[in-house]
């Protein structure tokens, strides 16, 4: 796998959780939302890609773990648990 390739992974991946941590922290969206629990889901898989691309393997499971919880709380949220009132 090329460089440029895990490179673009890995801003791809920080910008999505970024830009959630961002509109949450303005009140924008909740982070208990579809929308946040998607961008980090999303974010956190990207990452979890690059760690095991180039090796990093404790970065690697922090990201399986931030994107297992992530996936887990958005299914809920789906399924119409835990949707917030706000």
């Amino acid at each position: 796998m090329s460089d440029l390739f895990s490179e673009f992974l890995a801003y791809v991946g920080m910008t999505s959780i970024l830009f959630a941590f961002l509109l949450e922290t303005r009140n924008t969206i909740s982070s208990k939302g579809s929308f946040y629990l998607l961008l980090m889901a999303f974010g956190s898989g990207l990452l979890a890609i690059r760690a095991f691309l180039i090796s990093e393997w404790a970065f690697f499971i922090l990201e399986i773990v931030w994107c297992g919880a992530a996936t887990i709380a958005l299914i809920s949220v789906r399924n119409g648990e835990n949707e917030p009132s706000s």
